[in-house]
């Protein structure tokens, strides 16, 4: 089966997420605001050098639908990065994964776009999965499925105004606008919680950064070239990353649950792709 552009891009994006997961958990003794600060320096860095090369202008033309990709994003990242330090790499990544859901189900009426009948079928098969393995987690309480719920619908919303600027904007302007407004929150709050980097702190800090420019671009080349429906749920195959990073870096353990609803999340992901093909 020929795989399009839009999954290959979103395929890329969800390793090397999943790479920045294994980074942001390594430093689980800094303050998640101080760890976006210092991602959303090196990207607003990287950013300016490059749309500086290529000639265009980093202020973008719809600046409204841009300020809101930037400031949901913003929402979506503070509460995941919290999420993910609190509990084990597989479960915080499963709980994100709900958010291709909010995605597609808030295309229906941002973007206006159309889902079968059946895909909401594989979606289920997919969120059956992903609670299979939450639900036998007792690491796992009500506050964290209450925040990693709020990251996702944040998240939902800042993948539907990527598709908003489909064709209007380059991916680094909309890629750009995120540590534009997220640096004078985090910085203003970083003073108030600052923990000093030491050593190879300061390595992982970097690679969060450069692993999240890595897979935000690719990520919205992903959403600019298909459909939310196609390629959001793509973010499902992650897991087999999160499970494999957590138990060779964190030494996290699985039981036969959690391989049965790995099972169903890419079973509705192979099931989705192929009838969207």
């Amino acid at each position: 089966m020929n795989i399009s552009q839009g999954v290959r891009f979103m395929l890329i994006a969800t390793f090397t997420f999943s790479l920045m997961k294994v980074c942001v958990k390594v430093l689980s003794h800094i303050p998640p605001i101080e760890i976006i600060l210092f991602r959303s320096i090196i990207s607003l860095i990287i950013c300016v050098y490059f749309l500086h090369k290529q000639n265009v202008s980093i202020w973008g033309k719809n600046k409204k639908i841009l300020i809101l990709r930037g400031a949901s994003g913003a929402a979506a990242l503070v509460l995941y990065f919290g999420l993910l330090q609190q509990i084990p790499l597989a479960a915080a990544a499963t709980v994100l994964y709900m958010s291709p859901i909010f995605a597609a189900i808030l295309g229906i009426f941002l973007v206006r776009e159309r889902v079968a009948p059946i895909q909401w079928l594989f979606f289920l098969i997919s969120f059956g999965g992903v609670l299979t393995i939450t639900g036998f987690d007792t690491r796992i309480s009500l506050t964290h499925l209450i925040i990693g719920i709020s990251s996702t619908v944040f998240s939902g919303l800042a993948y539907n105004f990527i598709r908003i600027l489909k064709t209007s904007e380059h991916p680094l302007v909309i890629i750009f606008y995120f540590p534009l407004v997220t640096l004078p929150i985090a910085g203003t709050w970083s003073t108030q919680v600052w923990v000093q980097p030491n050593g190879w702190d300061w390595l992982f800090l970097i690679l969060v950064g450069v692993f999240t420019q890595i897979a935000q671009f690719f990520m919205t080349k992903s959403y600019q070239t298909e459909e939310l429906s196609k390629v959001a749920i793509i973010n499902y195959t992650s897991i087999i990353y999160v499970l494999g990073f957590g138990w060779i870096f964190f030494g996290e353990q699985f039981n036969f649950m959690t391989y049965i609803g790995m099972g169903l999340v890419l079973l509705g992901v192979v099931a989705n792709v192929v009838f969207k093909k």
